[in-house]
């Protein structure tokens, strides 16, 4: 993937088709934008994740991983700035 192929990805929600309506960020939801690593620019809706498990982050599935389709990334908040969370690298 080059960088025009990841523009499109910039200000979509993780996890939906980038045609689709839900993939435009709703109102009354809360994201965490995905700074770094195979899913830079993409949103994460925290909406329903509780609190509490905001500091243990998320891996993520994503075929644009090192390891392919059925690799994650792996994700967490920044400490100085929850709502951005950060690459910590990929896992299989």
């Amino acid at each position: 993937m080059d960088s025009d192929d990841e523009r499109p990805l910039r200000g979509r929600v993780y996890g939906h088709d980038p045609t689709a309506p839900e993939a435009a960020p709703l109102p009354g939801h809360h994201y965490a934008e995905l700074v770094g690593g195979p899913l830079d620019g993409l949103l994460l809706d925290i909406t329903t994740l509780p609190p509490e498990a905001h500091p243990e982050g998320a891996a993520l599935p994503t075929a644009l991983s090192t390891h392919g389709p059925e690799g994650r990334s792996l994700y967490q908040p920044r400490p100085t700035a929850p709502s951005r969370w950060d690459w910590q690298g990929d896992l299989r």
